[in-house]
């Protein structure tokens, strides 16, 4: 539990979460609450790992113009800032909650994006961070104009310094990293689908297809499958966990969870199937929440008998 550990966020957003009953597209929809949280994949990591009292960094490329909602945010929480700040601002992503229709609707705008000079100065962050950091989390999308092959570079260069690297991407950015082995990657099954470009419409087919991307060196693969858990896959034992039915409040940042969970339980050096537990826990615990958010520790601890383990 003394290891610190670095998130870096590429493509930060401010998540305005809007509860509109009966939403309806074309038509004039009123607001019942809304809120504003900073995000990001990597803010949300940093954010859940520092509630079960890890010390934790962030980084990544932060927008001047709407900077201070995330600063006094990392203030609040005791998170290490090491923001590269650019022009312009931090970009919105919008859900609307419809608690009427059980709907979620994501409106997610491009980033701003970094030049060769902001890019040098994340990777000088980044050679800092690593003097004290054991463990990196990158995650999320690539702002626009950013090679998709940044994530690949970054593991590289982080994993020649023997630090411990944990990428959650999807598409052409998560791909081109595959060949460097990152220790752990958090697909979920769309994007699994969509980097080995099939249907995978069993268990033993995902089971498969993670077994060819443990035989390229990566430690763990987990792939998140919605309602029906997640498999948890490394090269001597494969789990599927199985959460209980639970009334969804909102899904932003449930992915982010169950990564904030596998680090926490590999840090406290659990076996497969608790991580599994303990992971999927943390993601029920943001499933219960409105925002990227959790519930206290012990609440989200109390999750792990629920949660279903059965070996593939």
């Amino acid at each position: 539990m003394t290891s610190k550990i670095a998130t870096i966020t590429l493509n930060p957003a401010i998540d305005q979460t809007a509860s509109i009953p009966n939403f309806r597209a074309g038509e004039v929809n009123r607001v019942e609450w809304e809120q504003s949280d900073p995000g990001g994949k990597g803010v949300n990591v940093a954010s859940f790992l520092t509630d079960f009292g890890f010390d934790v960094a962030v980084s990544g490329f932060l927008g001047k113009e709407t900077a201070e909602l995330f600063q006094t945010f990392f203030d609040d929480k005791g998170i290490h800032d090491r923001f590269i700040l650019i022009p312009g601002k931090t970009r919105i992503n919008v859900k609307i909650i419809d608690d009427a229709q059980k709907q979620v609707t994501d409106i997610n705008f491009p980033g701003q994006m970094p030049t060769v000079k902001d890019i040098d100065a994340l990777y000088r962050t980044i050679d800092a961070l690593a003097v004290d950091c054991d463990w990196f989390v990158l995650s999320g999308s690539i702002p626009a104009g950013l090679s998709p092959g940044i994530y690949r570079e970054l593991v590289d260069r982080l994993k020649a310094r023997d630090k411990t690297v944990v990428l959650d991407a999807s598409g052409e950015s998560l791909r081109q990293a595959l060949p460097i082995a990152p220790y752990a990657i958090k697909p979920n099954i769309d994007e699994l689908q969509e980097l080995f470009g099939k249907t995978l419409e069993s268990e033993a087919a995902i089971v498969q297809v993670a077994q060819e991307l443990l035989a390229k060196g990566i430690h763990c693969v987990v792939v998140s499958m919605g309602a029906k858990g997640a498999i948890f896959a490394e090269v001597d034992e494969v789990i599927v966990a199985r959460p209980p039915k639970i009334e969804v409040v909102s899904t932003v940042g449930a992915g982010d969870a169950m990564v904030s969970g596998l680090v926490t339980g590999k840090l406290r050096g659990l076996p497969l199937a608790d991580c599994a537990r303990l992971a999927t826990a943390f993601s029920i615990g943001a499933l219960s929440q409105v925002g990227p958010r959790l519930p206290p520790p012990e609440t989200v601890e109390s999750f792990m008998p629920q949660v279903m383990t059965q070996s593939l």
